[in-house]
Order: structure tokens, then C-alpha cells, then sequence
């Protein structure tokens, strides 16, 4: 597929630029709140706009010089996605006029090579686009004036000088790729995974929990491979979320894990196993996703023998009884250990959510099954499986058809599931099972 334009986003905090990203998508993909900051990674969206196709790069708040560790994190953030950007999109607040910080932004942005469009944002009466004449002293060419938040103004002006020489991308080729959502508790390592998998400084990393509030997209090839990782915010206890932008990140990586292929659960291997990772696994599995089990800072663990991981299996085991069936990597973000072991490992599992099998080798499994192991009379009424098949993928969902559902307790289905395990595999999937009545024709 053809490569898409980047167009970046950048400004000083709270000038508008997730609202203004939220209005080129079409909805509330980034987190937007009143606090300086609440944008702390680059964050990538597509455009569509009068059939051409871009990428937009919503950025942190930029403040130069500011010695905070994640404002300096921002602004190095926002210096990279201009680097990657073809074209710039400068965002003032023309309802505050112009700040000593736009300044020192602008002098920057006139030291690169790309395109700038300079757009002045909080116009939202119709009487104030006469409040652009200050920020020509930028010296960034004339001030576009916009509303982001009603999307009047001049956002269609922009838009159409930002994109006048992108190239109308007709008949897209199907993307293939891979989507791995790397979720976890917060400071389980989540960050760190990402950068060393992508090789740069892609997400901030901080000691400090809940650096992570959005989630974030990077795609990246592997052997030929398409994937895109994402990163999420770390997901705590209900009871610990504050309301407002956390509770909204948390919200953002549920979702991600809803629109992954697969998810990637990091357990902190020196903290060991919590109540929130088997949460965590449940909405994994509750959304019929492909899991992968990976155990982070494995460095850390002193004293390792040659049993050590066969322990560690055993308390997984032991814990989260439920995920048998996924695929355990014990790696380090730190020293880069067993890492590439995310993409080989989500490849086989991705294969296994799609995996379907042939009607007549399913029934035969399943009535091998039955025979070897009936189910239990109730009231002396005994359970007849009449007819299976596979009805979806991602995740492998079969349903059976027999003369009383209600006769086909969770017991058998866990049964039913172990054989079907047995004889196709699905490592790495949950398997749905659901049952229809319908009356046996010999009865």
C-alpha cells in the first residue's frame, strides 16, 4: 500500500489540538480535559478529507525549556513527529491571544524544512476571525482562523491547503497487518516493551504510574511482517481510578483490547501475580481475543534455576486457572530478552483465532467425545448432541445443536472444549461454545 502523508499537530498545551484531531476523525479518539498535558505521546489517527487519505499526528503540549521530566518528554515527542510529518499544523489560541511560549515554538518550526500552516484556534463566534492579525508577528505566514470545537471558521480552508497536493488514494489495499494490544497494570513495563520492540523512544517512560494515558498506535515490520503494537494506559483496581482523564484512559485501553487481534498481557515478574492481572485476563478472554501471557523483568529474578520458569508456570496455573490455553513468553524489556518472541508468538496465535475446521471432522470429534464420556442424565432425561458446526472465527465459535439445551451444563462445554483443543489446537484463543434445541427426528 502506498505510503499516506503525515500532517503533525503541534502547539502549546491547551490550545486545542486533541479537540481539533477529534474533529478531522470524526469522534473522541483522543483524551480531551482542561489540564495542561492530558496529551503526553504522539498519537496517530487517519484523515479522510475529499477522498485523500492522511495520517494526523495528534503531540504533547509543547512548553520549550521546561525542566519538568514529562514536559521535557513532550517536547521531545513533538520534535520527532515533526521529523516524521511532511506538513505541519501550528495550533494557537486565538480566545487568549498570543503567549511568550508561541513564540519559541514558532522560532523553532521556521528552523525546519517542512511546510508550516499556521492555524488559530477558539474562534468560535463568527465576529472573531479579526483576532488572526496578531499572530502574523510569528512570522509564520497568515493565520488561518478556526473553530475546532464547532468546526466552523476556516477548518475546511485548512484543510484544503494542507492537502491541495496529496495524491486521491482510491481502492486501498486490505490491511493485513496484525494488531497487538500490550496491556497490563500500570509500571508493569508496557512502555518499555513497545520502545525496544520499535527501537526508539516512541512512548514516555517514566518511573511515574500512569505516565501512558492514551493509547498508542506504531506499526512496525517483522520478517516481512506488517504488525502495529499498541500501548496502553495501565489498568487499575476500579476503586483507584480517578475520574476524568485516567478513568477515560482506562476506558481507551479496554477498548483497544476489543479492537486488537491480539493482547499481550504483561505481568511485572518481581511483583508476581495480582487480582488485577486476573481481571485483566477476563476482559481479554470475555472479548474472545488472542492472548499471549508475557512475564517482564525476568532480569530482575535472582537465583534463577533451570525450574524456575516451570515454577513460575505453576503459580500462572495455579492463579488464573482459565488460561491454560495461552502461550507463556518470559522476557525483558531492559535487555531486550525472548522479546522478538511478541511477534513470532502473535503470528501463531492470530492463526489459531482464524483457524476453521470442516464440518465433518468437527462432528466426528465431538461425537468421539460423547461416546468415550456422555453426559449425566437429569430427571431421566439425557442429553443427545444432534449436529455441530463452526459458525465464526477470532474467536472459534461453534454451535451444537441437541435435544435440550438446557441438559448441556458448563461442566461439558469446558469438556467439549479441552477435546476440541486435543484435536485442532486453538493455543492461544478462547473458543466459544453455544448451544440450540432442536428435536431429534428418530425420537
Amino acid at each position: 500500500m502506498k505510503r499516506k502523508p503525515i500532517v503533525a499537530i503541534v502547539g502549546r498545551p491547551n490550545v486545542g489540538k486533541s479537540t481539533f484531531v477529534n474533529r478531522l476523525v470524526g469522534s473522541r479518539n483522543s483524551i480531551v480535559d482542561d489540564l495542561p498535558g492530558v496529551t503526553r505521546d504522539r498519537i496517530y489517527f487517519d484523515v479522510e478529507w475529499q477522498n485523500k487519505v492522511f495520517t494526523c499526528i495528534d503531540t504533547g503540549g509543547i512548553i520549550p525549556g521546561d525542566e519538568d521530566e514529562i514536559m521535557l518528554s513532550i517536547f521531545d515527542q513533538a520534535k520527532i513527529a515533526c521529523e516524521e510529518a511532511d506538513k505541519i499544523i501550528f495550533l494557537v489560541d486565538g480566545k487568549t491571544g498570543i503567549n511568550p511560549v508561541d513564540y519559541d515554538i514558532a522560532n523553532i518550526l521556521r528552523q525546519t524544512d517542512k511546510q508550516v500552516f499556521l492555524a488559530v484556534n477558539k474562534l468560535d463566534n463568527p465576529n472573531s476571525q479579526y483576532m488572526t492579525s496578531d499572530f502574523y508577528s510569528l512570522a509564520l505566514g497568515e493565520p488561518i482562523g478556526i473553530s475546532a470545537l464547532h468546526g466552523s471558521g476556516g477548518v475546511g480552508d485548512l484543510l484544503e491547503l494542507v492537502t491541495k497536493d496529496f495524491e486521491i488514494l482510491e481502492n486501498l489495499e486490505e490491511d493485513n497487518t496484525i494488531k497487538i494490544a500490550i496491556v497490563g497494570r500500570p509500571n508493569a513495563g508496557k512502555s518499555s516493551i513497545v520502545n525496544s520492540l520499535l527501537n526508539e523512544d516512541r512512548v514516555i517512560v517514566s518511573n511515574i504510574s500512569g505516565t501512558t494515558r492514551d493509547s498508542i498506535d506504531s506499526r512496525i515490520n517483522y520478517k516481512d511482517k506488517e504488525f502495529v503494537i499498541v500501548d496502553t494506559a495501565g489498568i487499575r483496581k476500579k476503586s483507584k481510578v480517578d475520574w476524568g482523564v485516567e478513568k477515560f484512559a482506562v476506558d481507551r485501553a479496554i477498548r483497544s483490547i476489543r479492537d486488537c487481534d491480539v493482547a499481550v498481557l504483561v505481568i511485572d515478574a518481581t511483583e508476581g501475580i495480582s487480582d488485577q492481572d486476573k481481571k485483566i485476563s477476563s476482559i481479554i478472554t470475555e472479548a474472545g481475543k488472542g492472548l499471549i501471557v508475557a512475564i517482564n523483568k525476568w532480569d530482575l529474578i535472582e537465583d534463577k534455576k533451570s525450574n524456575t520458569i516451570n515454577q513460575f508456570d505453576k503459580k500462572l496455573a495455579n492463579n488464573i486457572p482459565f488460561l491454560d490455553f495461552a502461550p507463556k513468553i518470559y522476557i525483558s524489556a531492559v535487555t531486550k530478552q525472548r522479546l522478538n518472541q511478541i511477534f513470532e508468538k502473535s503470528v501463531e496465535v492470530y492463526e489459531q483465532c482464524t483457524k476453521r475446521v470442516s464440518t465433518g471432522l468437527l462432528n466426528k470429534i465431538i461425537n468421539e467425545a460423547y461416546t468415550l464420556n456422555p453426559p449425566q442424565s437429569v430427571k431421566n432425561k439425557r442429553l443427545k448432541i444432534l449436529y455441530s458446526t463452526q459458525i465464526n472465527v477470532q474467536p472459534p465459535t461453534f454451535i451444537i445443536f441437541a435435544n435440550n439445551a438446557d441438559l448441556l451444563k458448563d461442566h461439558y462445554k469446558r469438556y467439549l472444549e479441552n477435546k476440541l483443543r486435543e484435536a485442532f489446537g486453538f493455543f492461544g484463543t478462547p473458543i466459544r461454545i453455544s448451544v440450540r434445541e432442536r428435536k431429534d427426528k428418530k425420537s
